[in-house]
């Protein structure tokens, strides 16, 4: 504490406002650390929204945060993290950065990180950059590996790709971009 005062002393270079500035900015920084602890609580991550066992949604779920579904849901579901829990469904399309599998999902995945564990069941194809699948899952569809697996447009992708292919053909210095 000392040490602190000590601080906090030479910094004004006047003694006796340095006691009386710690003092009268104590106060001060605590709302701002209140205010900073506010600011920061938005940036933290907010906890998962959960739809419950006896919850059935008909439509389409789009969030930048998580989602937790326990119930039965028959749209698409676009979050950050979603999570399927062991006796939900869904049908329809789903797009987040990570998908954890529990239960039971009736059509396309696709995710940065999809995971299937023992007690999912999946019908439909996956579309990831990386994927774990535990001993025990169910699952029928194809999987494909792709780099932007969120990317709707996959077919732009490619066609950026070769789009950029036959712009360079014409330009010799071009050309040996595109091969890159």
């Amino acid at each position: 504490m000392f040490s602190k005062s000590k601080i906090n002393e030479p910094g004004p270079k006047q003694g006796g406002e340095a006691v009386t500035r710690p003092t009268s900015e104590s106060p001060m920084n605590a709302p701002k650390s209140n205010t900073d602890t506010s600011s920061s609580a938005p940036k933290a991550k907010p906890p998962a929204s959960i739809l419950s066992s006896d919850l059935t949604v008909k439509g389409n779920l789009r969030t930048t945060g998580d989602i937790q579904i326990e119930g039965q849901v028959e749209g698409d579901i676009r979050a950050h993290l979603l999570t399927v829990g062991e006796g939900a469904t869904v049908k329809g399309e789903v797009m987040a950065d990570d998908v954890v599998v529990n239960g039971r999902v009736v059509g396309r995945v696709r995710g940065l990180k999809v995971r299937l564990t023992a007690t999912a069941r999946v019908e439909g194809d996956i579309i990831h950059k990386t994927i774990a699948i535990e001993s025990g899952a169910h699952f029928e569809g194809s999987v494909a590996r792709r780099d932007d697996p969120l990317n709707t447009t996959g077919g732009a992708r490619p066609a950026a790709q070769g789009g950029g292919a036959p712009a360079p053909a014409p330009g010799s210095g071009s050309g040996s971009e595109a091969k890159a």
